[in-house]
């Protein structure tokens, strides 16, 4: 792990995306966080050890789901596959599978493994899945602003981790898309090796790109002062995750993501930057979606 010291840092942008908005000065205390995202070879310990079973791998409750085939609910997630051609990028449906058997150990259906990418940060991981892991570990998930403080590596206010250029000289600093999406990418083409890219000014790698990663913030459509909230500090969670659902969103809680992926490109997901963020729901990993942990300093 990474000893961060703490600060405070210009937070957001407002420039990209509503949800990053405002930009804020925020202030955190220090904290390590892990170096590389959590890998493969890594969560197979952990399970090995505890004999976990994650939301991947269990059971669907066809009460959770009126109207379904039940045909179609079994366990399985989410798994990205690049179009033949040019589609639509308003549906995201173009791009996304729900592949039955697909779990972190399976990660494209039955017939995948990871014997071959024991090195690549483990994906299929739900909100559930990640905290477990930190538990049995002896850490934690980051929160938002500790995830973008660390990315920033220092660099305060610019757009990207390494500056205000994309592509620096031309050369990719993260495992994004690089191509047209989703049909045609130059790049790796899906998930790469933790520590394949330069790290950043912490000397931290991936932050950016590669993985999604897993925070312990609730999504809110944009930054949200909680010292102004009107409730006592034991509730404000709560608060948080009414108000993600009040943005239209299912019952279940949105968390906030950080960092992008490999499926962040240009012309459709400029999101592999230190001020960006997704929501997702705390049930649902997907083959993007990883992450990494924290301890207090």
């Amino acid at each position: 792990m990474v000893l961060i010291a703490g600060g405070t840092f210009r937070m957001g942008s407002d420039e990209f995306y509503p949800d990053e908005r405002p930009v804020h000065e925020h202030a955190v205390a220090s904290f390590r966080i892990d170096r590389y995202q959590v890998t493969n070879e890594e969560y197979a310990r952990f399970v090995d050890d505890t004999g976990y079973v994650t939301v991947a791998e269990r059971e669907l409750d066809p009460a959770a789901f009126p109207g379904a085939d039940p045909a179609d609910l079994v366990p399985g997630a989410m798994v990205f596959t690049p179009t033949s051609g040019p589609v639509d990028l308003r549906d995201w449906r173009n791009w996304w599978r729900w592949q039955p058997g697909a779990f972190w150990r399976r990660p494209f259906g039955p017939d995948s493994g990871i014997d071959d990418r024991l090195r690549h940060p483990v994906v299929h991981i739900a909100y559930e899945d990640a905290t477990a892991y930190a538990t049995w570990a002896g850490k934690r998930l980051p929160t938002e602003a500790e995830h973008e403080y660390a990315a920033r590596g220092g660099v305060d206010g610019a757009r990207f981790a390494w500056g205000d250029e994309p592509y620096p000289g031309g050369v990719p600093q993260a495992n994004s898309w690089i191509g047209h999406f989703p049909y045609d990418n130059q790049g790796w083409g899906g998930t790469a090796p933790v520590g394949s890219f330069p790290a950043n000014g912490y000397g931290l790698f991936d932050m950016i790109g590669n993985t999604w990663e897993w925070t312990t913030d609730y999504y809110t459509p944009r930054h949200m002062k909680l010292s102004d909230a009107p409730v006592d500090p034991g509730k404000r969670e709560n608060l948080l995750a009414t108000a993600s659902a009040q943005e239209g969103f299912a019952d279940i809680p949105r968390r906030v993501l950080k960092g992008g992926s490999h499926l962040c490109s240009p012309e459709y997901c400029l999101r592999f930057r230190p001020a960006a963020r997704s929501p997702q729901a705390e049930d649902t990993g997907m083959s993007h979606i990883g992450f990494r942990c924290v301890r207090d300093a």
